[in-house]
């Protein structure tokens, strides 16, 4: 099983710079989309957007035009497709969106940034509130769970190039990092590109200013984060930078497991 998360930064922008070509070479069971910026009637009786061979399923912000948005196309057709993580805020936001496919579920998630302002990093804490509850419920549950996108933290000091100079900025905020440090510890998910790649200047996100991508200088904010079971059954992991399709590098991971 490939499976594939990719902050698309704009759905149509990706498209235009050839994310579905690109797509369909890698063959990918599961794809999860973050940061759509569209609704979903903008797609509609667009070939590019509805890829053959795929079930598809947009997740679209309600509260704000062209803002947030989540999807997932899946070879195979989910038993349940479950809309929004159960929060006001966050759903009117199309930042989760899961599906389940017999003993698995995937979701697609794209966490609150805190770096545009006071008042996204108040509603950021207010995710990290929140969002545990629902891991834990899904964590307990009978079989395997796999929560793909954008966490918008960088966990460790490896996981972005000028740490020194990030430590009081969102996303690297010391109690951000002990929030991923209890995610990983007393939750039992796992970080699985991190069980299979150990490597320093491994990023998945630069900034737009400066020469931030020819340079690498990074971070490692998407994650695929598995239940112990399925993360054990990680063969691969790959970083896609060949071509620029997003600020944000599409991150793949094969599992030896049949979707």
């Amino acid at each position: 099983m490939r499976v594939i998360s990719f902050n698309a930064n704009g759905i149509r922008a990706a498209q235009r710079k050839g994310f579905f070509e690109w797509m369909a070479a890698q063959d990918p069971d599961v794809v999860c989309i973050q940061e759509l910026k569209a609704q979903q009637h903008q797609l509609e009786g667009i070939d590019a957007f509805w890829p053959a061979g795929y079930h598809c399923f947009y997740e679209e912000a309600t509260n704000r035009k062209g803002y947030s948005g989540v999807a997932i196309y899946a070879k195979r057709e989910p038993d349940e497709l479950i809309r929004g993580m159960g929060h006001d805020e966050f759903d009117a936001e199309g930042r989760y969106i899961e599906a389940r496919f017999g003993d698995l579920n995937i979701a697609s998630l794209y966490a609150p940034s805190g770096s545009s302002g006071d008042h996204r990093q108040d509603s950021k804490e207010r995710y990290l509130q929140y969002f545990p509850d629902l891991l834990v419920e899904r964590t307990q549950a009978p079989g395997d769970y796999l929560v793909c996108g954008d966490w918008n933290i960088a966990h460790k000091e490896i996981d972005l190039k000028n740490w020194k100079n990030n430590k009081k900025n969102s996303g690297f905020l010391p109690h951000e990092r002990e929030w991923m440090d209890r995610l990983f510890g007393d939750m039992g998910l796992v970080d699985v590109f991190r069980e299979l790649n150990p490597d320093e200047d491994e990023f998945t996100w630069w900034s737009n200013r400066g020469r931030a991508w020819d340079n690498n200088v990074g971070w490692r904010i998407d994650y695929q984060v598995a239940t112990p079971t399925l993360a054990a059954k990680a063969t691969a992991e790959s970083v896609y930078r060949a071509e620029r399709l997003s600020d944000h590098a599409p991150l793949i991971i094969d599992y030896d497991h049949e979707l």
